[in-house]
């Protein structure tokens, strides 16, 4: 799905920061490019930035308001791009200066120096189910009814996520992974790059037409991306904040 996105030389790109209070360290990064510290060319995430984030769901924008409105003042002098992720959807409430592509406009196709480059968070082509859950929790009017429920119970919905998210391995090496991008069909994609978080996994691979890459997890190592030109040998530059 085009819509007209150019990315920069210079662009820093970064997902799966799994964001909150136990794993702080975006925040840190936030402040060094709002100081300009750091100084990207433009910004783009890739999804899950925040453990919880959710448009319309007022506790997790209140725990996450530091780092929002940090966010949000840096949109005005440098472009952002947000693919929303899983765990951070319906942000067009959230943020208003910010280019956000919904799970339905992933993968976004992106131009760089003549050549065509897909962005996607990595959940767009999930089973069934994952398709139906989606769209459900995405939903204003379930979102405003669990948001409800949360608050008369004193948080306790999102305090258990947040304790279920916090045990989580999101550092772990998936052994079938170069098996399962293989077999994964690419076929309505005509590009140069694929370019993905999700199962950060930190690999790339060269498949038929174009160079798959999934990224890091800015959540291991605090590891981001920048956009190099072409004429080196590889696209993406790692870098440890």
């Amino acid at each position: 799905m085009s819509h007209n996105v150019t990315i920069k030389e210079g662009a820093f790109i970064l997902g799966d920061a799994h964001y909150s209070h136990s794993r702080p360290q975006l925040l840190t990064f936030i402040k060094k490019i709002h100081a300009k510290e750091l100084q990207p060319t433009q910004l783009i995430f890739m999804g899950d930035i925040f453990d919880a984030l959710f448009g319309g769901v007022t506790h997790t924008q209140n725990e996450n308001r530091e780092i929002v409105t940090l966010i949000e003042e840096i949109s005005n002098f440098i472009d952002i791009i947000y693919l929303e992720g899983n765990h951070d959807f319906n942000l067009q409430t959230i943020f208003s200066n910010i280019q956000i592509f919904k799970i339905n406009q992933q993968p976004l196709l992106c131009s760089y120096e003549n050549k065509k480059i897909y962005l996607a968070h990595g959940d767009y082509d999930g089973t069934l189910g994952y398709k139906v859950y989606t769209a459900l929790i995405r939903n204003r009017g379930v979102l405003y009814i669990l948001s409800q429920i949360n608050n008369l119970a004193n948080n306790y919905i999102l305090n258990r996520l947040n304790s279920y998210l916090e045990l989580k391995n999101d550092c772990k090496e998936l052994s079938w992974f170069e098996e399962f991008i293989n077999a994964r069909s690419f076929s309505n994609y005509q590009c140069d790059y694929f370019i993905e978080g999700h199962f950060h996994q930190n690999k790339t691979f060269k498949l038929k037409t174009f160079i798959y890459i999934n990224l890091a997890a800015f959540a291991c190592n605090q590891r981001y991306f920048v956009v190099k030109s072409l004429k080196d040998k590889e696209l993406l530059e790692e870098k440890i904040l």
